[in-house]
């Protein structure tokens, strides 16, 4: 028996149904990551007209708010253990490592291709309504920043059959080598000074959170005793206490991110020691009325309201400056008294706006995914065709033009990613049921 198998059988099994407690802690991150965002847009009116601001520049409550609202690491945990879980049920009924990844590719990207394209085109009309160009690139450059995660976890979804037969053979082992690969690079970037050399962690360290949810998902952490498991959340702190006297890594969790570091390996640790200490208090919360309300609005909404929180930011911040440039009244500054009394209502507003928004357009985020292509090819090709899409828009800025490349780009990886439709036998009795206005169907595709 492999530690893996012996792990599953020391677990209680939710194989059956959804895990209340996963969907909770999902959607309560989705939450934070709208919290973090909204709290860090700031808008001011000078002589020259609106600014859109970054308004932790260099405030000093961005480093505790980071701590708490810092989920990232978390979220990929969450995505290793929904996404073994999802591929091991899949393979159960027969279903391919092929069919599961094409699956993420249209899961991920059809929402993308409507949130790029219409932000392509409200910068376009923009544009020609005479907002300044500087404003118009502001907006692009903010819509796009959040979009890292796109690509990123589009990736590490392909990636994860192959992942999970590495975990399933070599458990500790595959997840030493990623999160050693991860240390490297760290060191490298650190020695060197050389920060670009930091963004190979985009892979690494991203990679190795997600194999932590492989553990989260079989049991292994819950399997641990207590002791152990506050040992390992009180020893990564303690670990990252001490890299942030020693300057090895900033204080301010969201700067940890750009490029990825090694202390959000310490944060993930962490965070899924802790989510398994309290793992029964987080399931019991889930099954009352708010928290479950909470579960069942997101849980099929996590994607849309990811791509729209932004573009519903930006617009809340225009509508803000718009109103104060037509009334006359001065907006409060930033990190004042104004500001803060402020702030309660600006991130209620953005969260309702934001759920308001996802409502009726996850209904794309929903949509059935086709026949999936049978060629591995393919599906490289569909991941790194939209993963691109998104490197376009964070390396160019998001303009009219890199927002219709890229959703050019995500259709055609979407178009790889299924089976090709084959439309050049129509025999005698297709044009029959066709002149009786019958359903065909098309080739091998099994499409209609």
């Amino acid at each position: 028996m492999t530690v893996v198998d012996a792990a599953r059988a020391a677990s209680p099994s939710r194989s059956r149904g959804r895990d209340r407690a996963i969907d909770l802690i999902r959607a309560v991150c989705i939450v934070g990551v709208v919290l973090l965002h909204a709290m860090m847009v700031g808008v001011e009116v000078t002589a020259t007209g609106p600014a859109f601001l970054n308004a932790s520049d260099g405030a000093w409550w961005i480093v505790p708010l980071s701590w708490a609202l810092q989920v990232m690491p978390l979220f990929f945990v969450i995505g290793g253990f929904s996404g073994v879980t999802a591929f091991r049920r899949a393979r159960a009924r027969g279903g391919s490592a092929r069919e599961f990844v094409a699956g993420r590719i249209h899961r991920l990207l059809l929402p993308a291709v409507v949130t790029i394209g219409a932000a392509g085109a409200l910068l376009a009309m923009l544009s020609a309504a005479g907002v300044g160009a500087d404003l118009v690139s502001l907006a692009g450059f903010r819509f796009a920043q959040p979009l890292w995660f796109l690509g990123v976890f589009l990736v590490c979804q392909a990636l994860l059959p192959v992942l999970v037969r590495l975990h399933e053979s070599a458990p500790l082992r595959s997840l030493g080598v990623l999160a050693g690969l991860a240390l490297i690079v760290d060191v490298a970037r650190i020695a060197t000074g050389v920060d670009a050399l930091g963004f190979i962690n985009l892979a690494f360290v991203w990679l190795a959170l997600q194999q932590v949810g492989f553990f989260l998902a079989d049991g292994a952490i819950d399997a641990l005793s207590r002791r152990t498991r506050a040992i390992a959340a009180a020893g990564a702190t303690a670990m990252l206490a001490l890299s942030f006297a020693g300057g090895i890594h900033s204080p301010d969790l969201v700067a940890n991110i750009n490029p990825p570091t090694t202390a959000l390996l310490l944060v993930g640790v962490i965070h899924t020691a802790l989510f398994s200490l309290y793992r029964a208090h987080v399931e019991r919360l889930a099954q009352r009325r708010v928290p479950g309300a909470l579960t069942a609005f997101v849980t099929p909404r996590a994607m849309t309201i990811y791509l729209w929180h932004m573009p519903v930011l930006l617009s809340l911040a225009g509508i803000t400056a718009a109103a104060a440039m037509t009334s006359g009244m001065p907006l409060p500054p930033i990190d004042g008294p104004g500001w803060w009394i402020g702030r309660p209502l600006w991130l209620a507003v953005a969260l309702l706006v934001t759920a308001v928004v996802a409502r009726p357009l996850s209904r794309i985020e929903a949509v059935r995914a086709p026949a999936a292509t049978r060629s591995v090819r393919r599906l490289i090709a569909a991941t790194s065709v939209g993963a691109a899409a998104v490197a376009l828009l964070l390396v160019a800025g998001t303009t009219a033009f890199t927002a219709t490349a890229a959703v050019a780009l995500l259709i055609a990886a979407l178009r790889l990613a299924r089976t090709p439709v084959r439309s050049s036998r129509v025999t005698a009795s297709s044009l029959s049921r066709i002149a009786e206005g019958s359903p065909v169907r098309v080739g091998a595709a099994g499409g209609w």
